[in-house]
């Protein structure tokens, strides 16, 4: 390791399970990077990745963001175009938007498309899926409501799922949010976590939380504490 990452380790105690205040201020400490590293939430659920019935998947709009100004644009038609443009979004159109990330261009973070647009989209599907960029309804990118994705998705909403090993990473901010509203993100993700249990899943729901920034060690949070 870095004398950098070697320093830092040594402020977290490996075998301790923090309270959710003393891990948002040690997350904060560790943070030695020469950028605002990424503060990022991962929690080992009790449940099968493996059954379809036991995924874990939803959005949630974080209320104090997540620190990064994002692009978002939407495929729509007719009005909702103008209702996408009026909402903030950074690019809104139909076919000749199709056309123009077909030919390359994904300088954007987020898509949205309304139910209509979609079956226009399927061609950029082997391009965008790779990616993470094609929409999907249960992320809340295939919508009529294109007025209201626009909004929360700049104001921080985030999308979470679990992997292939029951695993949910997510971030919840920045290393240089004031520790309140860091503690306030992140109990408001787990918070959302724990509603999507799946009604199949038997056990304790989560097994395991940590906290890392980007450049940072994990740090334990003791699941069985409150978060609402």
């Amino acid at each position: 390791m870095s004398k950098r990452l070697t320093a830092t380790a040594k402020l977290v105690d490996k075998t301790k399970l923090y309270t959710i205040d003393e891990a948002v201020q040690l997350v904060k400490d560790t943070a030695k990077a020469k950028f605002d590293e990424t503060v990022e939430v991962h929690l080992r659920l009790g449940i099968d990745a493996k059954k379809g019935d036991q995924n874990v998947r939803g959005t949630i709009t974080l209320p104090n963001g997540i620190g990064k100004t994002r692009r978002v644009i939407v495929i729509a038609k007719g009005d909702k175009i103008k209702e996408a443009q009026a909402a903030g979004a950074d690019e809104a159109g139909s076919d000749e938007l199709i056309e123009k990330i077909s030919k390359g261009w994904l300088d954007f973070d987020v898509l949205v498309a309304t139910p209509d647009a979609m079956k226009d989209l399927t061609k950029l599907g082997k391009m965008l899926g790779p990616k993470g960029l094609m929409p999907n309804p249960k992320a809340g990118t295939v919508t009529f409501e294109v007025a209201n994705a626009v909004k929360e998705l700049k104001l921080g909403r985030v999308e979470f799922k679990n992997d292939s090993f029951g695993i949910v990473h997510c971030p919840a901010g920045k290393a240089s949010f004031p520790a309140a509203k860091l503690t306030e993100n992140i109990k408001t993700l787990i918070e959302a976590i724990n509603k999507a249990k799946p009604s199949t899943s038997k056990g304790q729901y989560v097994k395991s939380i940590s906290l890392s920034s980007t450049m940072g060690p994990g740090i334990h949070l003791d699941p069985t504490q409150k978060f609402a």
